[in-house]
């Protein structure tokens, strides 16, 4: 059974303690980054967290100089 958002595609949700992508959010809500609109944004999810922290820490950076 998958989860629909409000224009009526599957939500897809990246599961931090399994590393797998759930269709609709099954497990606790405190090991899961989403929702996303596809599979494919969902398995990439910890990149891109990690590439914006990775940007903010760099802008912090340079404020502090």
């Amino acid at each position: 059974m998958s989860e629909e958002n409000a224009a009526g595609g599957t939500q897809y949700w990246y599961n931090t303690r399994t590393g797998q992508v759930e269709e609709g959010h099954f497990s606790s809500w405190s090991h899961l980054m989403g929702p996303y609109a596809t599979r494919e944004e969902a398995q990439a999810a910890l990149d891109k967290a990690r590439a914006r922290t990775e940007a903010w820490d760099r802008d912090d950076e340079k404020w502090r100089r």
